[in-house]
């Protein structure tokens, strides 16, 4: 292995990367643990149904979890604020279409109670989201 020859008076130019790449790999380890939880979002189950209409652009989501809160896109939000902000997030309500998501485990009455206040609002453009049935992929 060559060694490199120290002369009196001059200085070693040699870059130490060893910090450099330890700080990489600690920061790639936090990375891989943080992205799933970022990207998991509010944990729904789904309804299943036999048809499934594939969303091309996710637009305005609104969630109802199974503990009946509600959501617009990932922050909660009041029933009563709730058409309000809507229509501040886009003013086009006719052609953009309003996704619900709700849990299967929420009862009818609720959801009802959200897709009326939507209406109430003037945001007819409501669309219920669910998940295939397993083992019939059929989308439309």
């Amino acid at each position: 292995m060559a060694q490199i020859q120290k002369e009196p008076g001059t200085t070693l130019s040699d870059i130490n990367i060893v910090p450099f790449v330890d700080v990489m790999l600690v920061l790639l380890v936090i990375f891989m643990i943080t992205a799933p939880i970022l990207e998991s979002g509010i944990q729904v189950n789904l309804p299943q149904t036999k048809t499934v209409k594939e969303i091309s652009q996710a637009q305005i989501i609104i969630t109802i979890d199974r503990s009946q809160r509600l959501y617009l896109g990932k922050e909660p939000v009041n029933i009563h604020e709730l058409g309000q902000k809507v229509l501040a997030e886009d003013k086009d309500v006719a052609h953009t279409p309003v996704y619900l998501r709700c849990d299967e485990a929420v009862p009818w009455g609720t959801m009802a109670m959200v897709m009326d206040t939507l209406r109430q609002s003037g945001i007819n453009n409501i669309s219920a989201v669910t998940k295939p049935i397993q083992g019939s992929p059929r989308t439309q």
